[in-house]
């Protein structure tokens, strides 16, 4: 550690220590738990089932987390806001659905695909933000009644038939060799390398930093000069963008026809990640890697009752636990912290 000294100052006082800058950890005490409890989880399954750990196995349960930690990465910041989106499900189905019409009468390339998905959940994603953010209603109104808008949207343009014939435009987003680089899916391999620049955007930057200030106390943070509505806005248009993105591994990963009951259920899933990755529901706090590692753990509970040969029921039951023990860590944490600052004062 380096010392200054000061010409003016009294030179039998002590040299004044410069202080060093302190970053928090860059994994937290509940992300070190889900690596714990997927290490665990992993190495019973593959003693149970050892097909579980080979590449054909966790090859597809890969892809099928990179849409659910994708969007996860939106809902995070969503969550940290205090807001919530549960219209998820709808926003995907409509995404999709323009998506591969385009793709198969007009014949869209790749680039064009990303570019019409990213754009249609852009737009949907406004329309949350500014409800939200200018209309001073609670998030969970607005999305609900969205989430109802948006299917009906959805299943107007898909017109009571589900969209087949379409081409392997998306195959580099599949599930097949061509979706791979050494045995990696490139879905998820654009997951983990979007996860961690929303790490890094929400740790080390100021504005990252707001997002947390207005989840904690949005009035004090507007008084500290955060553009509140601003930042809500864009955590609701990030999250659409973010399910654009994820509609095309949603189209990728399934065969050459689309039905309606794409996105069925997606919200549930996403949330789920979330607060199992260790988001507070109550807002100010959050980390996407959590969330990374809670749709794995997500996916691999549903994996792993599959492989065994269980009730598909089981895994709801063991998610939902997860949920309330998530939850109710994160409860039973707030209320020590507010008995803390409460004796403090």
């Amino acid at each position: 550690m380096s010392t200054t000294i000061d010409p003016g100052a009294d030179p039998l006082a002590p040299p004044v220590r410069a202080r060093r800058r302190v970053l928090p950890n860059p994994i937290t005490p509940p992300e070190f738990v889900l690596v714990g409890v997927l290490v665990v989880l992993w190495a019973i399954l593959g003693f149970a089932t050892p097909a579980f750990l080979t590449a054909g196995s966790l090859g597809p349960l890969l892809v099928e987390v990179a849409p659910v930690a994708l969007i996860g990465i939106g809902m995070t910041f969503v969550i940290i806001t205090a807001g919530i989106d549960v219209s998820v499900g709808g926003a995907i189905m409509v995404c999709s659905v323009v998506t591969a019409k385009l793709m198969r009468d007009a014949g869209l390339s790749l680039i064009m695909c990303v570019l019409v998905a990213l754009v249609t959940g852009a737009l949907l994603g406004v329309v949350n933000g500014l409800l939200i953010a200018y209309g001073r209603v609670h998030a969970i109104i607005i999305t609900f009644g969205t989430a109802n808008l948006f299917q009906f949207l959805g299943l107007q343009i898909f017109d009571s038939a589900p969209i087949s014939g379409m081409p392997d435009t998306l195959t580099w987003f599949g599930r097949g060799v061509d979706g791979r680089t050494f045995g990696l899916p490139h879905s998820f391999v654009i997951t983990v390398l979007l996860t961690a620049v929303a790490w890094w955007y929400l740790r080390h930057t100021r504005g990252g930093r707001h997002f947390f200030a207005i989840g904690g106390d949005p009035v004090a943070a507007r008084l500290a000069g955060v553009r509140v509505q601003r930042r809500v806005l864009l955590a609701y248009v990030v999250t659409g963008l973010l399910i654009g993105l994820a509609s095309v591994f949603t189209i990728a990963k399934g065969t050459s026809s689309l039905d309606q009951s794409v996105g069925t259920g997606q919200e549930l899933a996403v949330i789920a990640a979330v607060v199992i990755g260790g988001t507070s529901i109550m807002g100010g706090r959050g980390s996407v890697l959590g969330t990374l590692l809670g749709a794995l753990l997500v996916q691999t509970v549903k994996s792993g009752v599959t492989q065994l040969g269980w009730p598909s029921q089981l895994s709801d039951l063991f998610v939902g636990l997860f949920i309330v023990i998530a939850v109710g860590t994160d409860l039973i944490r707030q209320r020590s912290k507010n008995r803390s600052t409460k004796g403090a004062t």
